[in-house]
């Protein structure tokens, strides 16, 4: 039981002294916050809101008909604050390239999300 605790003591010393040098390099690398980072276009955005706006309408829709469709209705009421998260997020000035990066692709995921749930709607009852 010893010899267990001393192997977890020293794989923890071990993985917090790796994780503060590579933090160190890391934060050598990192671009400056004032890099202008990618952007998504205004269409774009436009159309991922949209998309996930009118999986909420029609799943919530649903669900004054169909009660089992009520949980995925009130899920669903989260993708379009979720967008906007990820949206502030990037364009947000102090935010590295990755960060814009990842939130855009965040974004990307959302969408994709809403699309795929009301693909499934027809199939779950509801038209």
């Amino acid at each position: 039981m010893r010899g267990l605790m001393v192997v977890s003591a020293v794989a923890i010393g071990v993985g917090v002294g790796f994780g503060l040098g590579c933090k160190d390099r890391a934060a050598e690398q990192q671009p400056s916050p004032a890099e202008p980072g990618p952007t998504m276009s205004a269409t774009e955005i436009k159309r991922a809101r949209d998309a996930c706006q009118d999986y909420v309408d029609k799943v919530c829709r649903c669900a004054k008909t169909l009660p089992a469709m009520q949980q995925p209705c009130e899920l669903a009421k989260a993708y379009p604050d979720a967008l906007q998260v990820a949206l502030d997020v990037a364009a947000t000035p102090d935010s590295t390239r990755r960060d814009v990066r990842q939130s855009h692709g965040g974004v990307r995921n959302i969408v994709k999300t809403c699309i795929e749930e009301l693909a499934k709607l027809p199939a779950a009852g509801c038209p």
